[in-house]
Parts: structure tokens; sequence; C-alpha cells
């Protein structure tokens, strides 16, 4: 059987000028740590039993209440938006075709949200895709996608004129 012993070449430990003055280049930091934001949850209707739609319908009845209609009637309301079940708040979506609930911040309460509706977020102005993603839950590429696909979309709409003046009204 063959045994494997390492060989030396050199046997100087010494160490140079030039080296210390290389070693003193290296940072010597911990690196920054990756923040891993939770992933969104999907709450899928078809996968959900009829016991569990029973005890949820339970627990929570469906009860009127009022609710804003208009961007008027809620603007003067405290924030975080109490009102989950708006389609501009950020807490949650709902797929208006499956049924299916998708929970934007799974860790964390909806008290918790810095920003908890879509239309505050729109009156802040312009903001970076680093900012969107960290109030919409999404990363950077995919905001970029999106902002794509929605000028692309305008751009069918209404042609050049429209996202020239839409354009020229941001700046």
């Amino acid at each position: 059987m063959l045994k494997y012993e390492p060989t030396s070449t050199s046997t100087s430990t010494s160490t140079t000028p030039a080296n210390e003055a290389h070693d003193d280049a290296v940072p010597t930091g911990d690196p920054k740590p990756i923040v891993r934001r939770s992933r969104a949850k999907t709450i899928a209707m078809k996968r959900l039993t009829k016991e569990e739609l029973r005890i949820g319908a339970l627990l929570y009845p469906e009860r009127s209440y009022w609710r804003p209609q208009a961007r008027g009637e809620c603007a003067n309301v405290a924030r975080p938006c109490p009102y989950v079940s708006c389609k501009y708040h950020l807490y949650i979506d709902v797929n208006p075709n499956t049924g299916s609930i998708k929970v934007n911040f799974p860790d964390r309460e909806v008290w918790e949200l810095g920003n908890s509706c879509a239309l505050d977020v729109a009156e802040q102005g312009g903001i970076t895709l680093e900012e969107v993603g960290e109030i919409l839950n999404l990363t950077r590429e995919r905001i970029r996608q999106v902002e794509v696909r929605g000028l692309m979309k305008l751009k069918d709409a209404g042609g050049d004129d429209l996202l020239a003046y839409l354009a020229k009204s941001a700046d």
C-alpha cells in the first residue's frame, strides 16, 4: 500500500518586508452577512379540506363593515393600514381567479410593516428598485422585470406619446 508523505521544497519560514506589506493590505474585518428575507407563502384554496374551510368560516365569519372604497376615504386612516382585505394592502395578495392567498411577509405581523399601502408608496415619489423590492418582499431583478412589462403595456396601450408624457411629468 502506498502512503502519501508531503514534501516541502522550501524550509525557510522568514518573511520579507514585501510579504509583510502584502499581509497588511488584506482586510481584517468579518465579511458582511447575507441577509435573506423569508419568502412569501401561498395558501391554495384547492388544497384546503372541507373541514379546514368550515373551521375558517366559524373562526372568521363574513361580516359587513365599513371599508374605504376610494383613496380619499383612506388617506387619513391610521398607519399601518388595518384594512388587510383592501386590494392595495401589501400584506396579502388574493388571486381572483383561483382564490389563493399569498402572504407576502409570513415572518411579520401586519402592524410591523413599515409601508402597508401601495398607494402610500406611490405618493412618496421615485424610489430605487432595491427599495421597492424591500417594500414588496421581492428581488431587485423581479421588480425590474415587472417594470419592463409595465412599460411595454403602456407603450402598446398609448404608444410612444404616452411614454414621453409620463417621462416628462416624472422629471
